[in-house]
């Protein structure tokens, strides 16, 4: 052996590499300027994870959010710096400012950039913001009703939007009604309401207000699509072959009436007639969003064109993250992973104004097997909306002890787990359900003894609400209970909702 093989040696010893936080919101600096806003994401999430109290990552993943159209998104992260983050990053005024302004929702923009041009009057962007202004007052006397009335009644149709997607539809409900009683010929949130009704098993009176709409509004697009829906879930065939011979034969005009006409399309397995609407929208410049690309992926890989659906699903999952792994191609894949095994959904549940939400958000995390990188996200450590209960809830999930009724409460939502994956709205109606009760309970100081009964009880008016054939001796000897015992119970979950 030579004299300096040793030292030779030693220079040759690998080093490892852990990068930072720094060097992941770096690259993702880059590729945002390259518009490669795939990558940026996925490097400014990844730095998030590194740094998550670190605003200016927060910042800038907003702001790519923004380019991509994601302007919901971005402004989630933006709210989240300044109530949680730093409240002084008064830039996040500016970008909220054009977000609002992008989605609409005119009054919001207004505030905000009047709220960045108080705390920076000769700031970076206070020309922009000065502009942006102008356009907002233009013909003042006009938008101070007509507007800001529309603003409110797009709030609230967001609002009804995303309660049906996260599955809590009686809330959604009690929304879209509203919103009817103040505009009585809004049909949008006629067929919106039609849609909760619809899945919270309440076929009949989801099918009158379709009736309704379609009596006063005839051939209303969106009402002729879900009536092809529901008949498809109902497997009503003799009506679903003529929907869609009268659908195929209605050529609308409107990119809104082709996408819904496209969506429907393929989520009644009408791949080719899908594939023709949506393809034809994209040629045609049609900027869409991740529920578009999702319905446009699916048609191309049923109808064999699968190097078009796989350079689609990449825009899919570019824009809704928590779609990967439910690609069309991997059907086994989709059926075994849910909600807790995106932790983008969960971190979007941490973040709602609903405690039962929450609280499911929190029983996601407990069997995610993104658990502890969960537990240490912001959206537990800096979130101002967890109550005392969910704190403790927290806790155990941490350590697994907690003197609270959310223990029997988390200890109810496994057996239901046991039976039912939360893969989709569906299923997440189910915890939905139980933590609604939960949260009930709570209030009237009601203690949780017999979970097995509770927990019989809860799947016995969840499939109920659902229409689904069930019989209470059946459930009764699934959990182990009687039948007078769970009959008790099931007037108890009915009281509570």
């Amino acid at each position: 052996m030579s004299k300096d093989s040793k030292a030779r040696h030693q220079m040759g010893k690998l080093l490892s590499f852990n990068p930072s936080g720094e060097y992941y919101f770096s690259k993702g600096v880059k590729a945002y300027h390259r518009r490669d806003f795939y990558k940026a994401t996925k490097y400014l999430q990844r730095a998030m994870q590194l740094e998550p109290g670190e605003p200016m990552i927060v910042c800038q993943l907003a702001i790519v959010y923004s380019e991509m159209g994601e302007h919901q998104q971005s402004n989630r992260l933006l709210h989240m710096i300044l109530e949680e983050l730093d409240e002084n990053m008064s830039e996040c005024h500016y970008f909220l400012a054009n977000n609002y302004a992008h989605m609409g929702f005119f009054k919001d923009a207004y505030q905000h950039a009047n709220l960045y041009l108080e705390l920076n009057d000769d700031g970076e962007f206070s020309d922009d913001t000065e502009d942006l202004l102008d356009l907002l007052t233009l013909e003042a006397e006009e938008l101070d009703e007509d507007l800001y009335e529309q603003d409110d009644l797009i709030i609230k149709q967001e609002q009804a939007r995303e309660l049906l997607e996260s599955g809590h539809f009686p809330k959604a409900v009690e929304i879209l009604t509203s919103v009817i009683e103040d505009y009585p010929e809004y049909w949008s949130a006629y067929n919106n309401l039609a849609l909760a009704y619809f899945y919270l098993g309440e076929v009949q009176k989801a099918s009158e207000i379709l009736n309704k709409v379609l009596e006063e509004n005839p051939g209303n697009l969106h009402a002729l699509c879900n009536r092809l829906v529901f008949a498809f879930y109902q497997r009503s065939f003799a009506e679903i072959k003529l929907l869609k011979e009268t659908l195929k034969k209605i050529k609308p005009m409107s990119a809104e009436h082709q996408f819904k006409l496209g969506a429907t399309f393929a989520l009644t397995g009408e791949y080719e007639a899908a594939f023709q609407w949506l393809r034809k929208l994209q040629k045609s410049g049609f900027d869409g969003d991740g529920p578009f690309y999702y319905w446009l992926s699916y048609a191309a890989y049923f109808t064999g064109r699968e190097d078009i659906a796989r350079s689609t699903w990449k825009k899919a999952v570019e824009m809704n993250p928590d779609k990967e792994g439910f690609e069309p191609w991997n059907e086994e894949k989709q059926e075994q992973n849910g909600f807790e095994d995106h932790p983008s959904s969960i971190q979007k549940k941490l973040k709602s104004d609903y405690k039962e939400e929450r609280m499911f958000a929190l029983f996601l995390i407990s069997v995610s097997s993104k658990r502890d990188e969960l537990l240490l996200s912001a959206g537990i450590k800096k979130n101002q909306k967890l109550s005392a209960l969910e704190q403790e809830y927290v806790s155990y999930i941490t350590t697994g002890s907690a003197k609270s009724s959310a223990v029997g409460a988390h200890e109810i939502a496994q057996l239901l787990y046991e039976n039912h994956h939360p893969i989709g709205t569906t299923e997440a109606g189910l915890y939905l359900l139980w933590f609604t009760v939960f949260i009930e309970m709570e209030k009237n100081s009601v203690l949780i003894k017999n979970k097995l009964a509770w927990a019989a009880a809860l799947e016995y008016v969840w499939k109920k609400m659902r229409s689904e054939k069930v019989s209470q001796a059946q459930l009764a000897g699934q959990y182990g209970i009687s039948v007078s015992t769970l009959g008790k119970y099931i007037k108890l979950v009915n009281n509570f909702l």
